[in-house]
């Protein structure tokens, strides 16, 4: 699994229209092939810093999505931000579900 993760620090005066962008890509991400998770995040502490976090099957289906036009929308929303976009990618090589917490909580001492 791939994770795209992306933080935004938006100009107060264009936060509604950061946001409606944002929004208007959900769906249609969503349905791309590949595309496991496609949610986004204000933070609580600042409404003006917003967080994309993508997941992706392989990074195959990854490259087809930051060639998209879709994507390009996305680099081209700098002058809605205060500073560059910050991008970071992640490939996860295992995980762990709900059963990994109740075996180590189940061993408490």
């Amino acid at each position: 699994m791939i994770l795209l993760f992306i933080t935004m620090n938006v100009v107060p005066e264009k936060q509604k229209e950061m946001t409606q962008t944002l929004l208007s890509m959900i769906e249609p991400t969503a349905r791309e092939k590949g595309c496991l998770s496609y949610d986004v995040f204000c933070d609580m502490e600042d409404k003006n810093v917003l967080s994309l976090l993508e997941a992706w099957e392989n990074r195959e289906y990854l490259d087809h999505h930051l060639r998209s036009g879709r994507f390009g929308v996305l680099l081209g929303t700098k002058s809605l931000l205060n500073e560059p976009l910050k991008i970071q990618i992640h490939t996860v090589s295992h995980s762990e579900e709900m059963a990994a917490i109740r075996a180590v909580r189940d061993n408490k001492i």
